[in-house]
């Protein structure tokens, strides 16, 4: 099993049953859902698809948040450098006269002067009058804006809530249809994060904030404890932030979530060129590499599994490239989470220890909400990580931290005795999860009190246990 997860984007080149399925065997491990693009009705059919045909693969559906976008146009203009664009908030546009965007306030933000950039930053514009609802720029590029293209004014305060109704209307949805995790846009604090976990009402689905502009990196580290996990979007974060710093925000990003064992999805142009070719670049090659290396627990594929001709190959392409660079990481990753004396520190501690000095085969973590396999997750163990929960959603979720097996079992979990724990291992026999010649580190709560999560430890030979147990 690859300890770094493949987050696939599903679209019009892989929503059907056998593309999903090839997707999975590939090494999809978890299913994105742009909430950008395609209406509701098709993302409430895709959500139902998925449940239907890769039960067990979690979903992550991205909400649009303050994303500002070109709307739905029948007219995609083409235009020169030095050509007059003309931007509006107007929705009765449709990209024949002009081009409508999805923030009915931005020219009142917006001066003559101002920078303007589109998709991904490939386009920039300058702002040179506003009138009413139209924004006049000039092309200071060459191209073509198409539909449903972001729309970047990095160097403009704007105006509006963090969280608009739209996004809460995108979270009752994510509830109703059981998604497992939202991203949110341009997550800027900690009360940001709290908003929407006051939505979803401190259950499921689970956040993963999305660091993209100043305002998330100025604020990182309490984001980063606020939230479930991280995603960075370099394609906004660079036209935010700048270029030439995008792979050195990525890295402190990365090294501060592993200091809160946060897991984090790497994303934008991972494997761009294999939309439309069979085979990577060698600087995609490196640059999957690099995020491995420093900790992703996920990398991400957009446009190669939404609408690439290629969406299974990209995904095992990036498994196998994951797997050459996390041989280096068991070689040469030495733990860098803060040090502590908490229980759960130095029992992921010992467990790591002994996971370099015993034949351990499989780490079998029985965890309610997920928290030690979050915690020994960011150790890097070798061995696999079977996170076994008795909740169908967080063992679901599980399989978006590294190296880590979602496993739910319909057995209750104790408060006074350590019954469960023997439960567990016999329905992971009985599944074929753990075998006769495996030999397990065992982590559990016993007489759980707080602050005392992950408090036991255990080692089987499974050899011993089917004989002790009379497992058949």
């Amino acid at each position: 099993m690859s300890r770094t997860r493949i987050v696939a984007t599903i679209g019009p080149a892989s929503c059907t049953p056998q593309i999903l399925k090839n997707m999975a065997a590939a090494g999809m491990g978890i299913a994105r859902l742009n909430g950008s693009h395609g209406s509701l009705d098709w993302h409430q059919k895709t959500i139902a698809l998925l449940r239907e045909t890769l039960p067990e693969i979690p979903i992550l559906l991205d909400i649009p948040g303050r994303k500002i976008r070109t709307g739905q146009l029948s007219n995609e203009p083409l235009f020169k450098a030095g050509d007059i664009i003309i931007l509006t908030t107007d929705p009765n546009y449709r990209g024949e006269q002009k081009v409508v965007i999805n923030n009915s306030q931005l020219h009142k933000d917006l001066n003559a002067g101002d920078i303007i950039f589109a998709d991904d930053g490939t386009l920039k514009f300058t702002v040179t009058a506003i009138e009413a609802t139209d924004i006049s720029c000039r092309a200071e590029t060459s191209g073509q804006l198409k539909s449903r293209k972001g729309i970047n004014v990095p160097y403009v305060q704007l105006r509006g809530k963090p969280v608009t109704d739209r996004d809460g209307e995108m979270i009752k949805f994510a509830k109703e249809n059981g998604v497992d995790f939202v991203g949110i846009s341009f997550v800027e604090s900690a009360s940001h994060v709290e908003e929407i976990r006051a939505i979803v009402g401190w259950s499921w689905p689970r956040i993963v904030s999305k660091i993209e502009n100043r305002g998330g990196l100025q604020n990182m580290e309490e984001v980063i404890r606020a939230t479930d996990a991280i995603m960075i979007d370099r394609g906004d974060l660079a036209v935010e932030t700048s270029l030439e710093h995008v792979a050195i925000f990525q890295k402190r990003i990365l090294r501060c979530a592993r200091m809160h064992a946060k897991p984090v999805i790497v994303a934008t142009e991972m494997l761009h060129t294999m939309i439309n070719n069979p085979q990577p670049t060698k600087a995609e090659v490196t640059d999957i590499t690099n995020a491995v290396l420093d900790g992703a627990s996920a990398t991400m594929l957009s446009g190669e599994t939404a609408v690439g001709a290629y969406p299974s190959i990209a995904i095992s392409t990036m498994r196998t490239i994951s797997a050459a660079a996390e041989s280096l990481v068991q070689e040469t990753m030495q733990s860098d989470l803060a040090s502590s004396s908490s229980v759960p520190q130095a029992m992921s501690g010992a467990i790591n220890l002994l996971c370099r000095n015993l034949p351990i085969t499989k780490i079998i973590a029985i965890t309610v909400s997920g928290f030690a396999a979050r915690t020994i997750s960011a150790e890097t163990p070798s061995q696999p990580i079977l996170a076994v929960s008795n909740d169908k959603m967080a063992a679901r979720s599980f399989n978006l931290l590294a190296g880590v097996k979602g496993v739910y079992v319909d057995i209750p979990f104790s408060k006074h005795t350590t019954e469960h724990i023997v439960e567990c291992l016999t329905e992971l026999w009985r599944r074929h999860e753990i075998n006769h010649d495996d030999f397990l580190l065992v982590t559990a709560v016993a007489y759980p009190r707080s602050g005392n999560r992950m408090n036991l430890i255990q080692t089987h030979a499974v050899a011993d246990l089917i004989e002790t147990l009379n497992w058949k």
